[in-house]
């Protein structure tokens, strides 16, 4: 059965400067069996409904600003899959999650950076699933629980967010050696509590755990950590870093 995974996708520049994200995604990908198919939630797809991406060919989004034009050129030609947009639309139904299809999703950098460090070829068929975000960490969970099943048929199932993720505190001149304090603390008590199985304090990290909103203004980029987490088994680390003092790039995996 194929794991889930949790990955930190850091700036958009890590399609281009990977650092150590990159081999530690290339590891991973060649760890485990290669997917018939992806599906993903992405922090870059907020939505109030749940929605399923089902173009037969999305577009690379560039959703941002700022970058090197080299970032801009860079594309990610994955096919999507209509007919598992429709399967898994059928799961969350089951589950008493109702979904709409979108036909024109194209693919948020949330989506193809990571995925052009582990499958650079791609030629693996992709489906998005949006994140309503004020469902927060329960509802992410019951999508996680609804769609797990999907292992089990050759499909991988990510989330892709940020462990930490407060773009306002960042050193843009930090080395990987240079971390946070506070961003350090709070990204141990989620291992911890990760580790210990603690779904009750892992959904009300907002309260509980150390600098949570200063970590997290707000928690679109740990929302999918609850999707990969409900969606798979036991807990692991595939990775752990940070970048540019405070942006977590750890990468989780369960099962």
């Amino acid at each position: 059965m194929f794991p889930s995974l949790y990955i930190s996708h850091g700036s958009p520049m890590l399609a281009l400067e990977p650092g150590a994200s990159g081999p530690a995604l290339a590891r991973l990908a060649a760890e485990i069996p290669r997917p018939k198919a992806i599906v993903i939630v992405s922090a870059h797809w907020e939505s109030n409904e749940l929605l399923v991406s089902g173009s037969p060919q999305p577009e690379t989004w560039h959703d941002f600003g700022g970058f090197p034009k080299a970032l801009f050129e860079v594309e990610y030609p994955a096919p999507g899959d209509p007919r598992l947009a429709a399967e898994v639309a059928e799961l969350l139904k089951t589950a008493g999650l109702p979904a709409r299809i979108d036909s024109n999703r194209p693919f948020d950098h949330g989506v193809w950076v990571p995925l052009s460090l582990m499958y650079p070829r791609a030629d693996i068929p992709i489906v998005q699933v949006s994140l309503p975000t004020r469902g927060g960490p329960a509802l992410q969970t019951r999508v996680g629980h609804a769609l797990a099943s999907l292992r089990e048929h050759g499909v991988l199932l990510i989330g892709s967010g940020s462990i930490t993720h407060n773009l306002r505190e960042l050193d843009w001149h930090a080395g990987p050696e240079s971390v946070e304090p506070w961003a350090r603390a709070f990204r141990d008590w989620m291992i911890e509590k990760l580790a210990a199985n603690d779904e009750a304090a892992l959904h009300d990290y907002r309260a509980q755990a150390p600098n949570a909103v200063r970590n997290h203004p707000s928690d679109e980029h740990l929302l999918p950590l609850y999707f990969a987490r409900a969606a798979g088994g036991q807990f692991s680390v595939a990775h752990q870093g940070f970048t540019m003092g405070a942006l977590g790039m750890d990468i989780y995996r369960f099962g």
